[in-house]
């Protein structure tokens, strides 16, 4: 198995920028998936990425602002996060899998969460 533990939330005015990281431990070789959920509100898929990097997925809402990135020496996924909008403000979960990096039904493995915050 995997233990994921996620850092670099924050609060950012709107239009500024936060990376978050994604630090793994235990069995390597998983694709790796970043998702949000505000208070109240349903889970949001919003990028993901292959073992090699060689496959990534955007939510549409974030391409061109966000990107998914991974160092596989340190163990650690990141998602910069650019142009930060109100509606970002969520935490952002880092899962794990081992089969397709598309849907959050195959995410096996998930981090605590860190909190993003988007001020007006």
């Amino acid at each position: 198995q995997v233990q994921l533990v996620e850092s670099g939330g924050g609060r950012v005015q709107a239009g500024g920028s936060l990376r978050l990281s994604c630090a793994a431990s235990g069995r390597t070789g998983y694709g790796m998936g970043w998702v949000r959920q505000a208070p109240g509100k349903e889970r949001d898929f919003i990028a993901a990425i292959g073992w090699s990097s060689d496959m990534t997925y955007y939510a549409e809402y974030v391409k061109g602002r966000f990107t998914i990135s991974r160092d596989n020496a340190k163990n650690t996924v990141y998602l910069q996060m650019n142009s930060l909008k109100p509606e970002d403000t969520a935490v952002y979960y880092c899962a794990a899998t081992r089969t397709s990096i598309y849907s959050t039904t195959q995410y096996d493995y998930w981090g605590q969460g860190t909190q993003v915050t988007v001020s007006s």
